[in-house]
């Protein structure tokens, strides 16, 4: 399987569990790898037959900078419904950390891999913000 990849796309948002973290936006940094068929695109040297990293990273960075989660567990689980609904991959896998958030420790997060079949199981709901022009 080939994958494209987005490592440390660093943004800020509403994220934890204490009063104090939800009046703050704290940084998230997010490594993001999605299944990808690249043979097409090899060939034809164009965009048009890949996934468009630019295009995930501008709507992951809409979505996460707009969302106000209590737990990063949260944030990553609907981020990767909102990537495998809205770019037709079959499989993704996110590394969400935050760093600071435990004194003495670089950062904490987790990581998570769905896959496109999990979509039929999915019950929540991922809140629909329009990708930044």
């Amino acid at each position: 399987m080939d994958k494209i990849f987005i490592h440390a796309l660093k943004t800020e948002t509403i994220v934890g569990i204490f009063d104090w973290e939800r009046q703050v936006k704290q940084t998230v940094i997010l490594d993001i790898e999605c299944s990808a068929d690249i043979r097409k695109a090899a060939l034809s040297d164009s965009i048009d037959d890949t996934l468009n990293y630019k295009a995930v990273a501008k709507r992951v960075l809409a979505f996460v900078e707009a969302s106000s989660y209590h737990l990063v567990e949260t944030l990553a689980e609907r981020l990767a419904m909102l990537i495998l609904r809205e770019f037709g991959v079959a499989w993704v896998r996110i590394v969400l950390s935050k760093p600071g958030a435990i004194r003495n420790s670089r950062d904490v997060g987790v990581v998570l891999e769905r896959r496109v079949s999990d979509l039929a199981t999915w019950r929540g709901e991922v809140p629909q913000v329009s990708p930044a022009a």
